[in-house]
């Protein structure tokens, strides 16, 4: 406070004294209310006193020997201190006792059960077709209550289009690794390095189907457990499906019925529809390699636009660049790698 009031009778403005200070002009304002006066720093991480209730050395010394005497070496301190209690002694907290566990490195998992782990989602980029696919499976209703159809749907990230689809009556492994090798077929994928990336269930993690993938050169990639938006694409595109104006409003009689609707919307979405995200060319367009030609035109069509009326252009026409990288989960991508793509 002194340093401030020093810099402001020099002539320099108090919110930059405080900023250059690293406090805000609000905390300086508090600090200098009537009573308030030498109430010390008052920032994150400035040196303060030790509180009068902080245990001594010596009260740690005890504790952690109490911890790992032979009576409690084995137990928590919800254990601990009950048991103590009953003998009419009082140590520390629960919370007191695991900080101490904590910071002397003696808080470590024990028992049986795996120790609790963290798993951290890969990010992967697609610059081209077939080189990133994203696969799952959808239910759709049948005629009897309770019962299911399952589609299984690949998609390709980078053009977000259905490379391959089948519904079935019963979800697998073995039905899900012959939809790879028919996929793998179609596109032509012989001697071509691609991710698939899915969600953690039976049919996608089977056996059959990961041995499958490992035949076919395909890297299997994983969500995280019990995380529902770690593969967004397949699960927007189910969205679009069931959304459809078109959508049956009653359950599918048939597996032929549940078949014959899914292959016409697969050939509207692939053909037809303008993906927005794809600055609105169609997933086949983006696919084929197309959408760079369509693009351009547009982009000429409303510069020839401009010039025949400039006055109803305050600025640049719409921007139709179309970006060459599609991540999937690129927030979990560290900062300086998405500024270099970028």
């Amino acid at each position: 406070m002194t340093l401030i009031e020093e810099a402001v009778g020099s002539g320099c403005r108090r919110a930059v004294a405080c900023k250059m200070l690293e406090i805000s002009i609000r905390t300086y304002q508090r600090w200098t209310r009537e009573g308030e006066v030498g109430t010390g720093d008052g920032r994150k991480g400035a040196r303060r006193a030790a509180p009068a209730n902080k245990l001594s050395a010596d009260e740690r010394a005890q504790i952690l020997a109490l911890v790992n005497s032979p009576e409690f070496a084995s137990q928590p301190p919800s254990q601990i201190v009950p048991t103590l209690v009953d003998r009419g002694e009082y140590l520390a907290s629960e919370s007191t006792i695991y900080r101490i566990l904590k910071a002397e490195l003696q808080q470590h998992h024990r028992g049986r059960a795996k120790k609790p782990t963290t798993r951290v989602v890969t990010s992967h980029c697609a610059t081209e077709p077939n080189r990133l696919w994203s696969w799952d499976i959808t239910w759709l209703p049948a005629g009897v209550k309770g019962l299911y159809f399952y589609w299984y749907m690949v998609l390709d990230v980078f053009s977000r289009k259905i490379v391959g689809h089948e519904v079935h009556i019963a979800e697998s492994a073995e039905l899900a690794a012959l939809l790879m090798r028919k996929a793998s077929l179609a596109e032509s994928l012989a001697g071509r390095k691609v991710v698939l990336h899915s969600d953690n269930g039976s049919a996608m993690k089977g056996a059959t189907m990961l041995a499958t993938l490992e035949k076919l050169g395909v890297v299997p990639s994983f969500s995280r457990p019990r995380v529902s938006n770690d593969n967004p694409f397949a699960e927007s595109l189910f969205r679009t499906c069931k959304y459809r104006p078109n959508y049956p409003r009653k359950p599918f009689d048939t597996v032929e019925e549940a078949r014959a609707w899914t292959l016409q919307f697969v050939q509207w979405y692939n053909h037809r529809h303008k993906h927005s995200g794809l600055k609105f060319v169609t997933p086949a367009q983006r696919h084929s390699g197309q959408a760079e030609a369509i693009l351009q035109r547009r982009e000429k069509v409303y510069e020839a636009a401009k010039q025949r009326c400039p006055q109803r252009w305050s600025g640049a026409t719409r921007n139709w660049d179309l970006k060459d990288e599609v991540w999937l989960n690129p927030e979990r991508v560290q900062p300086e790698i998405l500024k270099q793509a970028a």
